[in-house]
């Protein structure tokens, strides 16, 4: 019999229960769940969205895994506790999801779709038409497993693809590069900019004055992965200038993004409040339930998380 803890937000355990009770018997396992517990020492693993980032961790002293339900590891990180191996979320509804929502903003930007929104009244403007989607270059930074699925949807559709990450990926159908003149390349070739890198000492503030300096006059950026990714005073100055076009930004470094901060005034902004993916619960449930199967079984979890990496 193992224990499994669910530690979440309270309003989260009601939602979670049945379909995680499912997804363990489907597998096999003898279980007990719940979420709450007076002998930590018992749990053999910790299903986590942690409520607060200063939780002791260190109470579970014979846990064999972590399973995060957040695709971000930087938050728990920061945790002075953590020493047991964790995993984080990766999804398959999470990943369709922020599929959706990148190709659906790609769209926007690459169909100019601001052009007409900020238009004034009586402004006919029948002397414009987008260029085909071949003739547009989109540049996803992070081409882990949500980059990889965003960025295979724009090529399926037409797009010109190219992926820059930490390491060369040699294995997509479409031109990827690395380190920093893979990403001056990147910059400069992009006319929609999708950033889907973790948040880390090495990719904090990567769109900065220099990189902007680096893009193509007029390009358009796309940010669904993190708030600290983007330095806010030189993005701002972009924007002003007409340096970046517009923008479509999910994730901030303060949230919820405090009202009178100015991209919620900018015209060539649109801000959407950390919608780009949810987990989805049914799917999650059974990539839980699949982790702590390869951990009984003697395998290694999937998507380890590397606390040198930050992810």
């Amino acid at each position: 019999m193992i224990n499994i803890l669910f530690s979440a937000r309270a309003a989260q355990w009601p939602v979670y229960r049945a379909p995680l009770e499912t997804a363990f018997a489907e597998k096999g396992l003898e279980f007990t769940l719940t979420d709450h517990t007076d002998s930590p020492e018992t749990i053999d693993y910790l299903v986590y969205a942690p409520a607060r980032e200063d939780d002791d961790l260190s109470v579970y002293s014979n846990l064999k895994l972590i399973q995060s339900l957040w695709a971000g590891p930087d938050k728990l990180l920061k945790n002075k506790t953590l020493t047991q191996p964790m995993a984080r979320m990766v999804d398959p509804g999470m990943t369709q999801g922020m599929a959706d929502y990148v190709f659906g903003h790609i769209m926007r930007h690459h169909l100019e779709v601001d052009r007409f929104t900020n238009a004034k009244p009586g402004d006919w403007l029948m002397d414009w038409a987008p260029p085909l989607p071949a003739e547009r270059t989109v540049a996803i930074l992070g081409i882990g497993a949500l980059g990889m699925a965003c960025a295979k949807v724009a090529h399926d559709y037409g797009f010109n693809v190219i992926g820059w990450s930490r390491t060369q990926k040699d294995d997509a159908p479409f031109a990827c590069y690395a380190g920093a003149e893979g990403l001056e390349k990147a910059l400069r070739e992009a006319d929609i900019i999708v950033t889907l890198l973790p948040n880390t000492p090495a990719t904090e503030k990567v769109i900065n004055e220099k990189t902007i300096a680096q893009m193509k006059d007029g390009a358009a950026l796309i940010n669904p992965g993190r708030g600290q990714l983007i330095d806010d005073d030189a993005f701002l100055a972009a924007l002003n200038s007409g340096k970046i076009s517009g923008a479509t930004l999910d994730v901030f470094h303060t949230e919820p993004l405090p009202a009178e901060h100015p991209y919620w005034h900018h015209p060539n902004v649109l801000v959407t409040p950390h919608v780009a993916s949810e987990t989805r619960v049914d799917t999650a449930a059974r990539v839980v339930a699949e982790n702590i199967a390869r951990v009984e079984k003697g395998q290694n979890a999937l998507h380890l998380i590397d606390p040198a990496l930050k992810y």
